[in-house]
């Protein structure tokens, strides 16, 4: 099973930025789609992007324009770049992603979640 570790989260105010880290590890053979999503208190947990491995991206209407994700393959590192951030934006972080191992491929999204990093926007 794949191991996620989120980081980067923090209290940033309105306006402001922040870039978000998670790090795979674990039986990976190879990892292809990865994604984030938050959840915001009181609210199901969303899409907010996504990359595939050649690196098309697909982006959550909400932060269009404002958020960038990128990912290093070779560090099976994925980032999220936040600009302009809105009090809106304020919810608990995730990654995940959709991995092969020597046991098949996997959607993470069905069985894993990790803690999570906590960003705050304050207005």
């Amino acid at each position: 099973q794949v191991q996620l570790v989120e980081s980067g989260g923090g209290l940033v105010q309105a306006g402001g930025s922040l870039r978000l880290s998670c790090v795979a590890s674990g039986n990976i053979f190879r990892i292809n789609a990865m994604g984030w999503y938050r959840q915001a208190p009181g609210k199901q947990r969303q899409l907010v992007a996504d990359i595939t491995r050649d690196g098309t991206t697909h982006y959550a209407d909400s932060v269009k324009g404002r958020f960038t994700i990128s990912r290093d393959n070779a560090e099976n590192t994925v980032y999220l770049q936040m600009n302009s951030l809105k009090s809106e934006d304020t919810a608990v972080y995730y990654c995940n992603a959709e991995y092969c191992s020597a046991y098949g491929c996997y959607d993470g999204t069905m069985d894993y979640w990790a803690q999570g990093t906590q960003v705050t926007v304050s207005s």
